[in-house]
Parts: structure tokens; C-alpha cells; sequence
């Protein structure tokens, strides 16, 4: 990847009397970066920046955020126009390669991300050294780490041909290992892909379609779950893509890289939100309780807090949820289940969310979590797969960002560093004299 710094300005740090002139960037989008990378050398001090959440790790082309004006870009494109128009092959090519294919470079595409949807048989033994009852995410983790001792041929990071490779496998063959994941859960035969399926009805299908019978994929279910796809493709340098980058900084390969992010993805803090936003709908329980549950949510010294509305980055509507919202209805009515208690109060939820003058001012909107929980439910998955169906996706961005990282020549192996408040430096003293 070519560097496309810029230099705009000069910023002078002056500590403890030395003194550091930093060159200051200008980004495409966003805020300006202060270049601190001689700060150390030239004063002895380093920042200190808890969560990175003011730290730029790395130079990137792929997505942008602005969440004061609800802005969210792949590419350049915006992800409303993508989810709304294009369809996840073509957005996962845009993602990996930097521009929307033509008409070839997509049918390319996408019958190479079709030959790979099968797995190696004997992947088939790890599922069975599983409980029945783990976490689908738990098996992600280790059926995922284990592709590397399958593929060798795909993990020399230096050879561009294995690294493509190896991309293309992992998104071909990250909805086979997630259905499976899935049947194994609720103790039915695995379903092998198709190739005359779309990449999002394949993944349907091998979850719902049993031995007896096949399984009918509606396009309108098929639609919300692509665009569910698209919209949690990647989202910059969150917890989990920042992870994969840490991984494959150190020179791991890509396979090992990807199970790093989906251990993070696991945490209830990243992608388990849409989880905690159905079972908090669950913990309402009806339309009636809703005014209870409203009045704990503003009492700042109750624990109560409402699941899938606000954004740590989003301090405007989610763009992603705009899309979301209009899916999940488009589910609801297709299948018809809008008696059901738990939509019900969903739907009540986000009538006073997006009226009430407390939630307005507080820019708590219902965001992405809150739309696709409600829909996934809808679609027939249980909760325990949400953060699966979100690992699924968020592959393309984790194996986009990590490939971006590899080509960056000034990629450097992750060192954060610290600020020690331990104890001063102390002789030994022996245990009789403790």
C-alpha cells in the first residue's frame, strides 16, 4: 500500500525543558493526526491514551466514520447507498480491492468465492470433540484457528498469490463453518453448500434445510440478511479489527489472525450488543412494563440501562440502523409476526425513542443492534447466533484490514507501551525474613 500522508502542519511538544517538533497529517476525511512516533526519542516521554480511543494506529483507505453527523463510508461510498443498491459479493470485492467491479471482475469474483465454499472433511471431527451445548461462537473460535493445519498452502504472508488465496478461502468457507456451527448446536446434519446460490441464500439454506426436506430460501428474508451482511462488514478500527491487525503485526497467519477477531468480537461489549438488546426486551416481557422500564433507564442511579439505542462513535442516528429499520419491517411483514409480544414492545421502544424529548436530546436513537436483533429473531436464529451471523460478515473487513496491514511499509509489530505506578525497584528478601 502506498503512503498517502500529507503533511499540514507542525505541532511543538515541550516537556521537562526538551522540546519535540511533530509533523501534523491531514486526512481525506476526519481530524488531523499528530505524528508522535519521535515524541520518546526526543523528549523521553510517551502518551498515554487508555482504549486508543485518541490514537491513530495506522494509515488506512478502507472505511471511514464521522459519528457526530451519523456518516459511515466504504471506500468513499456510503454504506446506505451500498446496502440499498449492491449486494454483499460486490461489496466484499470493493472492500478487498478498493473500487465496485465491473461486470467481469465481479462474476470472477464471486465464482472463486463459490469453488471454495466446502470444507476438508476431516473439519468435520472437530465439531463432535464439542458439547452440544457450547457456544457457537466458542466452536467459530477453535474450528476457525484450526483452518491453518488444513491450508497449508495459503499462510506465507510474504507470497501475494497465497495471501489472495487465502482471503478467498476465508470468506467462501466462513458461512459453511458458521452453519455448521449451528446444526451442531441443535443436533442435526450438517447441509454442504450449493453452488447455484447466492453467497447469502447458500448460508440460509445450509442452516435451515434439513435431510428430509429442502428448504425454500424467501428472497425477502434472504434480502435483509445480505443487507444485515453489508452494514457489519467493518466498521474502521474497532476492538476486533484492531486485534487482527495486533495479530498479523507479529507475522501470524491469516487464519490464526481471524480467530484472534472473533475472540474479540465474542465480549457482550462489541459483538454480543445485539444479544443484550433482545434480552433486554425479553426482560420487559410487554408493552405495559415499557413505561416502568423508561422511567429506570433516565434514573441515573438505577443499574437499568436500554440496550441497542445510543453509540459509542454514533452520536447521531446510526446510518446502518436507517437501513436495518426499513429491513426489519420488510421481514415482519413477510412472515407476518407482528402479534408477537417481544416485537411488539420493540416496536413501542422505538416509537418513544424516536419522540420522547429525554431520548431525542440525549441522541439515544435505537441503532444497528437494536433492528438486527429483532430481525435475526425473526429470520429463525437463536440469540447465541447473532455474534456468529456478525463474524461472518465482519470477515471481509477483518481480511481486508489485515491485507491493507501487511502491504503498509510502515507496518511495524504492535508494541503499545505503558505507564508503570508499581512498586519502586526492591532487593529480594528471603522467606524467613518476610
Amino acid at each position: 500500500m502506498k503512503s498517502e500522508l500529507k503533511q499540514s502542519d507542525t505541532a511543538n511538544f515541550t516537556i521537562n525543558g526538551k522540546t519535540a517538533e511533530l509533523p501534523v497529517f491531514k486526512a481525506t476525511h476526519g481530524p488531523d493526526v499528530v505524528d508522535v512516533r519521535a515524541l520518546y526519542k526526543e523528549t523521553g516521554a510517551f502518551t498515554f491514551d487508555p482504549g486508543y480511543t485518541s490514537t491513530a494506529s495506522c494509515e488506512s483507505k478502507i472505511t471511514f466514520i464521522d459519528g457526530d453527523e451519523g456518516v459511515l463510508l466504504y471506500r468513499g461510498y456510503p454504506i446506505d447507498q451500498l446496502a440499498e443498491n449492491s449486494n454483499f459479493i460486490e461489496v466484499a470485492y470493493l472492500l478487498l480491492n478498493g473500487d465496485l467491479p465491473n461486470p467481469q471482475q465481479r462474476a470472477d469474483f464471486e465464482h472463486s468465492i463459490t469453488m471454495h465454499t466446502m470444507v476438508h472433511e476431516q473439519l468435520k471431527n472437530f465439531y463432535s470433540g464439542f458439547r452440544r451445548d457450547a457456544h457457537p461462537m466458542a466452536i467459530m473460535v477453535g474450528v476457525v484457528g484450526a483452518l491453518s493445519a488444513f491450508y497449508h498452502d495459503s499462510t506465507d504472508i510474504n507470497d501475494p498469490q497465497q495471501r489472495l488465496v487465502a482471503t478467498h478461502r476465508m470468506i467462501a468457507k466462513m458461512p459453511t463453518i458458521a452453519a455448521m456451527a449451528y446444526k451442531y448446536s441443535i443436533g442435526q446434519a450438517f447441509v454442504f453448500p450449493r453452488n447455484d446460490l447466492d453467497y447469502t441464500s447458500n448460508f440460509m439454506r445450509m442452516c435451515f434445510a434439513v435431510q428430509a426436506e429442502d428448504y425454500e430460501v424467501n428472497p425477502v428474508l434472504s434480502d435483509a440478511l445480505d443487507k444485515i451482511f453489508i452494514l457489519h462488514m467493518d466498521h474502521e478500527q474497532n476492538a476486533s479489527t484492531s486485534t487482527v491487525r495486533l495479530a498479523g503485526s507479529s507475522g501470524a497467519n491469516p487464519f490464526a489472525c481471524i480467530a484472534a477477531g472473533i475472540a474479540s468480537l465474542w465480549g457482550p461489549a462489541h459483538g454480543g450488543a445485539n444479544e443484550a438488546a433482545l434480552n433486554m426486551l425479553e426482560e420487559i416481557g410487554s408493552v405495559d412494563e415499557i413505561p416502568e422500564y423508561i422511567k429506570r433507564a433516565k434514573d441515573k442511579n438505577d443499574p437499568f440501562r436500554l440496550m441497542g439505542f445510543g453509540h459509542r462513535v454514533y452520536k447521531n442516528y446510526d446510518p446502518r440502523a436507517k437501513v436495518m429499520r426499513k429491513a426489519c419491517h420488510e421481514v415482519l411483514d413477510a412472515l407476518g409476526v407482528k402479534d408477537e409480544p417481544l416485537l411488539k414492545v420493540a416496536m413501542e421502544l422505538e416509537r418513544i425513542a424516536l419522540e420522547d424529548e429525554y431520548f431525542v436530546e440525549k441522541k439515544l436513537y435505537p441503532n444497528i443492534d437494536f433492528y438486527s436483533g429483532i430481525t435475526l429473531r425473526a429470520l429463525g436464529f437463536p440469540t447465541e447466533m447473532f455474534t456468529v451471523l456478525f463474524a461472518l460478515a465482519r470477515t471481509v473487513g477483518w481480511i481486508a484490514q489485515w491485507s491493507e496491514m501487511i502491504e503498509d511499509p510502515n507496518q511495524k509489530i504492535g508494541r503499545p507501551r505503558q505507564i508503570y505506578t508499581g512498586a519502586p525497584k526492591r532487593d529480594y528478601v528471603p522467606i524467613d525474613e518476610r
